[in-house]
């Protein structure tokens, strides 16, 4: 080996070692970064000039990147709908729906995880709420302790992979970024683009067949054992109200979170928004429904502003609503006059949500959290390019191509040892330090391989997901031994996920056979 690879080896050790002991991740990937470029320099094994390179890595790179503005949007939209309490109210109306049948809670757990993870995309929020919420629950109701935390892991994981998520947000920007150098090295300068709605369009399939995955093993479960999932009681479940109030309980708990979500991912996949424009009406919607959790019943500026929302996507779908024309026809004209009214009604309903929100104390703390994690991934894609700067500059993209490429197997054999890698990084790794890190410098390897960048990145989000459940170092176990009721073991958390990390693998394993589970919808939706 030559001392660039020496170097090389010892600059990506350093710094998982010093992520491990707890120093901050972006201060440590440009730190550690340029600790060895100095090395290097000295050693005269680095060109100092691949650091001018790191200034316009950011401002033409990352800074103008329409895809991270996405980030705090989503953010905001996670976080303002976790203090609106929708968890709490889905979760009863849920249990109630279900938990008359054998493993009926545990149904409803999964069932809950999946809309918050396609409301939120927050991992970590959805494990403690759900933990807090539901676990004291099915304990009380008989359930054994180890199913009830693995299904309250499993199901608070689903943010990584059901969209719109966080992680595909990120992974879409690098994944992106890789395919077009990959394209470039092998001459074609014209790629068609991937964007974050290829992958949300392929994470749909397989994130809804976990879900039902995680469902069957529950149904399973309580007919091979159903001690450890008993029903509850009708009489308890519906406490004396009709059908008609429990329908109503069910349509106000599931109607404003379903639409929501229809609105995100229906932009998005009808071609009508950019996931940005949708993190846009994600937002403005979850702060909508904050105020209307707050206030319910006086509800009109909240209703009116809603429908404003939703009529101003559909004339943008149908209508060239473009005011900067020198010729507008009279029917763009109409279509422009309803859009200023249902704007009016979207502001007047904005401006009242907020009022509540910050009345009730809530919007301060919204606006700290969004703050606080935006800032977290935006130093961490300062940091990242800093370091991604000094590792090729060392020649590290080589030392890897030729790596991965003299594995046998081909591109069966390198895809196996990235995943493996990542895998194991996920245990002390974030999924953005993942991302940021580990993905740029794998991806365009693996995508000179000829394999299909949707697929890759659905396949990624899967394993990280798979290394968040996994123990002993899994993020969600952590997440949900931090709530969990001094009764509940580790023991018992660890033997509860152990049979979902085995359906994940089965995901994984499935995705990987047929990965038409996730190219089909991305072409029939965008033709990609």
């Amino acid at each position: 080996m030559t001392i660039n690879e020496y170097l090389v080896c010892l600059m990506f050790v350093s710094v998982c070692g010093v992520l491990m002991a707890g120093f901050p991740v972006a201060f440590t990937l440009a730190g550690v970064a340029l600790l060895f470029a100095g090395i290097s320099a000295l050693l005269g094994a680095f060109d100092p000039a691949f650091l001018g390179i790191f200034p316009n890595r950011v401002f033409g790179n990352a800074m103008i990147s329409e895809i991270l503005v996405a980030v705090p949007l989503f953010v905001f939209m996670g976080i303002m709908l976790e203090r609106s309490k929708v968890a709490e109210e889905l979760l009863d109306t849920m249990g109630m729906l279900f938990g008359a049948m054998r493993g009926g809670l545990g149904i409803s757990v999964c069932v809950v995880g999946a809309l918050l993870a396609a409301s939120t995309g927050i991992v970590g929020a959805t494990v403690v709420t759900m933990g807090l919420l539901s676990l004291p629950t099915m304990l009380r109701r008989g359930y054994s302790a180890s199913l009830a935390c693995g299904t309250i892991c499993a199901s608070g994981t689903l943010g990584q992979i059901i969209p719109p998520s966080l992680v595909l947000v990120v992974l879409g920007d690098q994944i992106s970024d890789a395919y077009q150098e990959a394209q470039r090295k092998l001459g074609n300068f014209a790629p068609d683009p991937v964007s974050v709605g290829d992958l949300f369009a392929g994470a749909l399939l397989p994130g809804l067949a976990l879900v039902g995955m995680y469902i069957l093993y529950q149904v399973f479960i309580a007919w091979l054992r159903p001690e450890s999932s008993p029903p509850i009681p009708r009489d308890e479940l519906v406490q004396g109200r009709t059908n008609r109030e429990i329908a109503m309980q069910v349509a106000r708990a599931m109607v404003a979170p379903v639409v929501l979500i229809v609105a995100v991912l229906g932009s998005i996949l009808a071609g009508i928004a950019t996931p940005t424009e949708a993190a846009a009406v994600g937002a403005i919607g979850a702060t909508l429904l904050g105020g209307l959790r707050l206030d319910p019943d006086k509800g009109l500026p909240i209703y009116a502003a809603a429908i404003g929302l939703v009529l101003v996507l559909i004339l943008t779908g149908f209508m060239d609503l473009r005011v900067s024309r020198d010729d507008i026809p009279a029917w763009d004209g109409v279509g422009i006059a309803i859009a200023v009214l249902c704007c009016t009604a979207l502001a007047w309903g904005i401006w009242v949500s907020l009022a509540r929100v910050y009345g009730s104390g809530g919007l301060h703390e919204v606006m700290r959290s969004t703050t606080r994690v935006s800032a977290m991934v935006f130093g961490i894609v300062i940091g990242a390019q800093l370091f991604s700067s000094v590792f090729r500059g060392l020649g590290g993209d080589d030392l890897v191509h030729g790596f991965l490429t003299s594995l046998p197997g081909g591109a069966v054999g390198a895809m196996f040892f990235v995943m493996a890698l990542m895998f194991l990084l996920g245990f002390v790794l974030d999924f953005i330090e993942i991302t940021f890190v580990v993905v740029p410098i794998v991806a365009p390897i693996l995508l000179l391989m000829d394999l299909n960048p949707v697929w890759l990145g659905i396949m990624i989000a899967l394993n990280l997901q798979t290394s968040f459940l996994t123990p002993p170092f899994g993020f969600a176990l952590f997440y949900l031994r931090g709530v969990a009721p001094p009764e509940v073991t580790t023991v018992q958390i660890y033997r509860g996920v152990a049979p979902f990390v085995a359906i994940q693998v089965l995901a994984l394993g499935v995705v990987a056979a047929f990965p038409e589970l996730t190219t089909w919808l991305p072409r029939i939706v965008f033709g990609s």
